[in-house]
């Protein structure tokens, strides 16, 4: 395709701007606030921005300047670099569909969630009545409204991954919405993503503002706050905080799936990506810092409701039993109350010894929560104690669904792009009906997360459908750009775009310390993989109220192992195919200089 052919950005701004609601997606918002949690609040940064400096920057670069020069998708541009690669660019292909089949049944449910959230109280605030209305669900009053909600009414779900039942209608409406949406956003290419993007990627921040104020102005915010800012720092020596962030590094910025090579293939050829690659990393890294502060204000604001629920319940609990002043006993002196009434009436105070809890705010504090329970059970619990909880509502769910579409429009471009460029499509489809029947074929694969065994199979690509062929695919990019294409000649065409060669600062990341990170994560999760034995999901137990574990019965299993197999098999396989067909045709058995041929053809 000739450089007239191609459509461009009108703008590098509009580049930036759809690199960032690419990247700033869903887990900046929880995620990162989960991990930070768990390894030591604000001790995780120390690793977390290491990282980012030694593995994130170089490898957001690296594809950025392989789109640029190539002015082709994944495929082409892996094809057109050697033709042994091209399996890289399907394998791209592959996992981006993977993960457009249950992104976008994320915006479906923040959907479900919004066109419920006007009205004049929250469904998921209370617990519904029984069938005989003679008093609540049973259900929800083992579990809590929030959960209630979130599993029954949004999801119905099943309590295991065998019991499949029918669709869930009205989300597998919201589905239909949200794809008829994603089609418009990209119906005309990069030119109606170019417009898009301005408010994807800006009105997230707005609204993550104006969370931010309210959330500190909401009692017991800041304990939140504090909790996040206060270093753990003997959590530095464990080696899963390190592995957890170079892991939120590399899929935050959204490396391999073959997104970033689109974009960038549509910059003209002497476009500054390398200010651009660091500008757009550092971005997403504060993001991730500054949606954080916002989830450990609520964080804060939840765990003192709970923390203070429970000083009352044991206040009561003493007043009832042993008669005591209500103005003697207050929240603030109940623990000292009832280590005297322990000592002082011991027999008494014997008979309701099963009933005493531990109040601890550092307790709640440290329960941490990721993913949907933490984006639709806790934030919806906060929500729901706010004064106007319609309002925080709509505008949470809003920016969840801005979150969600910005990094859909990633996911997606990184598919139609490099079948677009693929000749036998262009020439049979419009991009207009390429595009549509991308999005169609989609959401019809995507209608069996709206099933009530949906979330777990939710679950199983979530888990397993991107981690592992991501890691594999960005190591043997990186591999393949240094030793097999050559370094210096990466450098020579860095030069021709930028007008001068990479500083020592790129070279050693590219040759050394990125491969071998990347090495050492692949190896680690192999062996976290084998160790963990039987895969395992989270099933709701509608007796219990909670979640309780799971293994995988045998056809789950089969299906994990074709998720793997089916991206990181399309390396070798398009290596072997091309391998065959040249010894066939009695060519020679090496590798295609591209530079010169990449170079003329553009």
């Amino acid at each position: 395709m000739s450089k007239e052919a191609r459509p461009s950005w009108d703008s590098p701004m509009q580049f930036v701007l759809a690199c960032v609601s690419y990247a700033v997606g869903l887990g900046n918002v929880w995620r990162f606030p989960y991990l930070c949690q768990m390894h030591g609040g604000g001790g995780f940064l120390i690793p977390y921005l290491l990282m980012l400096v030694l593995e994130g920057i170089p490898l957001f670069c690296m594809e950025l300047a392989i789109g640029q020069r190539m002015r082709l998708g994944s495929i082409g541009a892996w094809t057109a670099i050697s033709p042994y690669l091209g399996g890289l660019g399907i394998a791209s292909v592959v996992t981006s569909v993977y993960l457009c089949l249950y992104y976008n049944i994320i915006n479906a449910w923040s959907f479900w969630y919004l066109f419920h959230s006007f009205q004049p109280v929250l469904p998921w605030s209370e617990c519904p009545v029984n069938s005989n209305r003679s008093g609540y669900v049973q259900e929800c009053e083992v579990a809590s409204p929030t959960q209630y909600f979130f599993y029954r009414e949004t999801l119905n779900v099943s309590s295991s991954i065998d019991e499949n039942g029918g669709v869930h209608m009205g989300l597998a409406l919201c589905l239909l919405l949200a794809w008829v949406i994603v089609f418009l956003f990209i119906v005309r290419g990069v030119k109606s993503t170019g417009m898009v993007v301005y408010f994807t990627a800006t009105f997230p921040y707005l609204v993550l503002i104006i969370y931010l104020i309210r959330g500190f102005t909401l009692h017991g915010a800041w304990n939140g706050v504090k909790y996040m800012f206060t270093p753990k720092l003997e959590q530095l020596a464990n080696p899963q905080t390190w592995i957890n962030a170079a892991t939120q590094i590399f899929f935050s910025l959204g490396l391999g799936f073959g997104s970033l090579i689109a974009f960038a293939s549509y910059n003209h050829q002497n476009n500054d990506f390398e200010k651009q690659a660091v500008a757009v990393s550092l971005i997403n890294s504060s993001t991730s810092v500054f949606a954080c502060m916002v989830t450990f204000a609520i964080y804060g604001f939840k765990a003192t409701l709970n923390y203070e629920s429970c000083l009352e319940r044991m206040r009561v609990l003493l007043l009832n039993t042993f008669g005591l002043s209500e103005s003697d006993v207050s929240i603030d002196n109940v623990t000292v109350w009832i280590s005297h009434l322990n000592h002082t009436n011991p027999e008494m105070f014997a008979t309701i010894a099963s009933k005493i809890e531990v109040c601890s705010l550092e307790a709640e504090l440290d329960t941490a929560v990721e993913g949907t329970g933490l984006a639709f059970i806790v934030y919806s619990e906060a929500i729901k104690n706010m004064p106007v909880s319609q309002l925080w509502s709509v505008l949470y769910f809003i920016m969840l669904l801005l979150l969600g579409m910005g990094s859909m429009l990633g996911n997606i471009t990184a598919i139609i792009t490099p079948l677009g460029d693929l000749k036998i499509l262009s020439r049979t489809f419009s991009n207009e009906t390429l595009n549509g029947l991308v999005c169609l074929v989609c959401l019809l694969l995507g209608l069996g997360f709206t099933t009530r065994s949906g979330s777990y199979w939710f679950t199983m690509f979530n888990d397993y459908g991107a981690t592992l062929s991501l890691l594999f695919i960005v190591l043997f990019e990186v591999v393949s750009v240094c030793y097999i294409y050559g370094l210096k000649r990466f450098e020579k065409d860095i030069e021709d775009m930028l007008g001068h060669r990479p500083n020592w600062y790129w070279r050693v990341m590219w040759a050394a310390v990125s491969p071998a990170l990347l090495i050492c994560l692949f190896i680690v999760y192999i062996i976290n993989y084998i160790q963990g034995g039987t895969p395992t999901y989270q099933a709701w137990d509608k007796d219990l109220g909670r979640s309780v574990v799971k293994e995988y019965p045998a056809y789950g299993q089969a299906f994990i192992a074709l998720l793997l197999i089916s991206s990181l098999s399309c390396v070798p396989l398009v290596a072997l195919y091309e391998f065959c067909k040249r010894k066939h045709r009695g060519q020679p058995i090496r590798q295609r200089q591209t530079v010169c041929t990449v170079s003329s053809g553009l």
